[in-house]
């Protein structure tokens, strides 16, 4: 039994992490828009709906594939200043990363959707942005979640007067069934929509006028004048010369399936990985979430994580052996690791020694949780399919005053110490979590998923799959089935925790398994039955046979799917 069926239509479907992104991206689907258009739309209204998640000045990588199977990624992922000191975090702030405007890199997302549009899309930035400028200036209900969300940041907001007058409204958390309006964000979103409309009838004028304002413009030039006031490094020059990448994206074949994903400036290959180690271990005739079938896929989640620890970063700056890290000697080596009665118990080692490094274990009794991150997915009449992960919180770095939004603080996951692959440096992108992925069915269709969450992401991103196309599961029920997640690894947020053996399990997984994976030697930390910190995964499958296309979205948070 789901706490939702799966939706399912013959025309087109939009899956998102809140119910009114979702209707955003329906209703330019309705309006003759196609996948691009929508996603889009609902990307934007993300960075609205779940503003301590998403920012509409954070990061956007995309996942776009055409119905003619032509696939692309767009990376949506700011680099550092180009004036930033390479050693400035090891001189200044004793290898630390501090909250603020120093973790800032260049505002990616508009860039990333504006791309998109140019590229792909059939409507105009103002077409597109309506819903979000108007959820932003009308205001929406807040929910549970956000209520939460923002109280247990309440401190963290206070640190500077511009958050606080956004996210604690007359000097309070805002509770859930009150009206949270962002009247400076809609402000900002109005003012590129209006350049837009005013570059005349041509839409690619109108996409480059909405750029311009951003970037070039007087956006530009407010961001950077904070930036200054408050020590930060960014300046007119790194806006200006801004592009989202269009990067190549990795695939790899699975029991006939394509599986699509970003490149190794995120963590998409680690999944790519983790999935390859599964099918060495093997899994069938395992009982779904047995004992033995957590352990195995925890295993190979563990190798998949370590070495996006010993390798991944900016491929523009380190060379990241992907092809060797996926090639079937690499993964049946590392799969050779695995014990089936005794956990790793700590970061399994590279294969490569000279890769090898030694980490500390917190001692802290819970991993820091960063709020950031949510996910959209369309697919269109059309058969063109789109995939994102917007993200970048708003709790570690300042509102710029008059603007609503957050220049981008990604920079969190950029290492403090240049010799990391995921090291600080002038220019370099950090590693990123947020991954959009999808997957090529043997029969033809298609499935566009992903999911919010940090490190878990790729985890829960795995089990879904595994779940849809093992054990044979609606994607409602795929996404809802209980989960579990590592952290024996450090964490890809600052400061970079690590807790060996930890494996965190929702409470509806049986007893009896997680005592097994206790004995093995999973130190077990249990979650509530249903916890949004298992990532709040989405997806969308299309079946060729039937021309039905299936849409699942995650309870966990405030997800919500509609097709028809």
């Amino acid at each position: 039994m789901t706490h939702r069926p799966t939706v399912y239509g013959t025309r087109h479907a939009v899956s998102a992490g809140h119910y009114l992104a979702a209707s955003a991206g329906f209703g330019v689907l309705e309006a003759g828009g196609n996948a691009i258009d929508a996603g889009v739309a609902a990307g934007i209204a993300l960075g609205v709906l779940q503003p301590d998640l998403v920012n509409f000045a954070g990061v956007a990588p995309i996942l776009i594939r055409l119905a003619d199977g032509t696939t692309e990624s767009i990376a949506g992922l700011g680099w550092w200043p180009k004036t930033l000191p390479a050693d400035l975090f090891m001189r200044e702030h004793g290898g630390q990363i501090p909250d603020g405007v120093l973790r800032t890199v260049v505002p990616a997302a508009p860039d990333a959707w504006i791309s998109a549009l140019r590229r792909h899309g059939t409507m105009r930035f103002a077409d597109v942005a309506a819903p979000a400028i108007r959820f932003a200036q009308d205001g929406f209900a807040v929910y549970p979640l956000l209520e939460r969300s923002i109280g247990s940041h309440a401190e963290e907001y206070r640190r500077w007067a511009s958050n606080t007058a956004v996210f604690l409204p007359g000097g309070r958390v805002p509770k859930a069934g009150e009206k949270f309006v962002q009247a400076d964000l809609a402000r900002t979103m109005q003012f590129m929509a209006d350049q837009d409309r005013a570059a005349g009838p041509d839409r690619l004028a109108g996409l480059d006028a909405a750029h311009h304002a951003f970037y070039r413009g007087d956006i530009a030039r407010a961001m950077v004048r904070f930036q200054e006031r408050m020590g930060g490094y960014l300046s007119m020059e790194d806006l200006a010369g801004y592009s989202s990448a269009i990067e190549p994206v990795v695939r790899r074949g699975w029991r006939g399936h394509e599986l699509i994903t970003c490149g190794a400036w995120c963590q998409g290959p680690a999944l790519q990985q983790a999935l390859a180690l599964v099918e060495q271990v093997g899994i069938d005739g395992l009982a779904h979430n047995s004992a033995d079938y957590l352990h195995r896929i925890v295993e190979c989640l563990n190798l998949a994580l370590a070495d996006r620890e010993y390798y991944f970063g900016d491929p523009k700056f380190v060379d990241v052996p992907v092809g060797w890290l996926l090639d079937p000697a690499t993964i049946a080596a590392r799969a050779a690791m695995i014990k089936g009665d005794r956990a790793f118990g700590v970061m399994p080692a590279p294969l490569d020694p000279s890769r090898s490094r030694s980490f500390a274990g917190s001692a802290a009794e819970l991993p820091k949780v960063e709020a950031d991150t949510s996910y959209c997915c369309v697919v269109d009449r059309w058969g063109n399919a789109f995939s994102a992960t917007p993200s970048d919180g708003s709790g570690n770095v300042p509102v710029v005053p008059g603007l609503g939004i957050t220049p981008s603080g990604r920079g969190s996951q950029s290492r403090p110490d240049p010799a990391h692959p995921a090291g600080v440096a002038p220019g370099k992108r950090p590693r990123l979590t947020p991954n959009p992925a999808m997957l090529v069915t043997a029969a033809g269709g298609v499935m566009p998923f992903g999911t919010p969450g940090g490190d878990v992401q790729i985890q829960a991103m795995l089990q879904v799959v595994l779940n849809v196309m093992h054990f044979g599961m609606d994607p409602q029920s795929a996404i809802e089935a209980p989960r579990v997640a590592s952290y024996s690894f450090p964490s890809s947020f600052a400061p970079f925790e690590y807790f060996p053996g930890r494996l965190a399990v929702e409470g509806r997984i049986d007893r009896t398994a997680r005592d097994e994976l206790e004995a093995r030697g999973h130190s077990i930390q249990d979650w509530p039955d249903w916890t949004w910190l298992a990532g709040s995964v989405e997806a969308i499958l299309t079946d060729p046979e039937t021309g039905l296309i299936g849409a699942g979205a995650d309870p966990r948070r405030p997800a919500y799917a509609i097709a028809i």
